[in-house]
């Protein structure tokens, strides 16, 4: 093999290699406000997002209390004073995750930072943890629609997280969760019976590992589904926030919107505003 052959095939590998090993380890840009954690390989990269999603808390409706409780948590992990993690459940599209974009709005200013983290990269927070324990911004770890399948290991890298295992939880990150359901593992009907059909000898201890999880979260917030009023409110915020009003034809508007999804929630609500705010003066009367 000649010397031209020889480097056209390094150069070949190389190329494949790169393709498949975890990338140079960077310092992130502290500036940020707001982050992702991506696995990559037995570690991660925490990429900054320049341009996050969020909003004023006032555009939030139907959730006052959860806002009251999940605020107060976060200003005292802001003064450093002991707080929560938070796991929010309940119906969808009625607010979990916007509460939290909206947090990010409010209290960047007071050091306050978002990490978004997917379930399947829960693995590798024993990676990020040490990155974040010496920066003094206070970090919240996001898992948006958190639930784990039977099978799924990726939970106890999260238990480790929120406990901190040996070693001491970080004192500048905490853990904000929401799930459509309020323990985050399936459970099934043999697991109530006396003597459920399968090979598990003890099968309350199987119940109590996948309730453990749940109780990790010393703050849980519900979410409960909108009526007219709720909804309605949401779609005026929401018109507000696009410069509009509402008027008799946005309101019948949007209850045929909420009717044609069979749905009513701050989700539809902004969604039908999306539409709304899109529509030229004429099509709003016409449509």
């Amino acid at each position: 093999m000649n010397v031209k052959n020889f480097l056209a095939l390094a150069a070949s590998v190389l190329r494949r290699l790169d393709a498949v090993l975890p990338p140079l380890t960077q310092e992130p840009d502290w500036s940020a406000i707001a982050f992702r954690w991506q696995k990559i390989g037995s570690k991660g990269v925490l990429e900054s997002l320049p341009r996050p999603h969020t909003f004023a808390l006032d555009r939030l409706a139907a959730v006052d209390e959860q806002q009251r409780q999940l605020v107060r948590n976060t200003e005292q992990f802001l003064a450093g004073r002991p707080a929560n993690n938070v796991l929010m459940t309940g119906a969808r599209g009625t607010g979990k995750s916007s509460l939290v974009k909206a947090l990010l709005h409010h209290y960047a200013p007071e050091g306050l930072r978002l990490i978004e983290v997917d379930k399947s990269d829960l693995l590798t927070l024993p990676a990020l943890l040490p990155m974040l324990k010496a920066r003094p911004e206070k970090f919240i770890l996001f898992c948006d629609d958190l639930s784990f399948e039977t099978g799924e290991d990726s939970y106890k890298a999260l238990k480790t997280t929120l406990d901190g295992g040996l070693s001491q939880r970080c004192d500048n990150v905490l853990v904000y969760a929401t799930s459509n359901r309020r323990h985050l593992m399936p459970e099934y009907m043999t697991e109530n019976l006396a003597n459920p059909q399968g090979d598990e000898v003890h099968p309350q201890e199987a119940v109590e590992e996948k309730v453990s999880l749940s109780d990790r979260f010393g703050l849980w917030l519900s979410f409960y589904p909108f009526d007219q009023e709720a909804y309605l409110q949401a779609v005026q915020n929401w018109l507000e926030d696009a410069g509009l009003t509402m008027d008799d034809i946005s309101k019948k508007a949007a209850l045929n919107w909420s009717q044609s999804r069979g749905s009513r929630s701050g989700r539809v609500a902004w969604q039908f505003v999306c539409d709304w705010a899109g529509r030229t003066p004429e099509q709003r009367i016409t449509d």
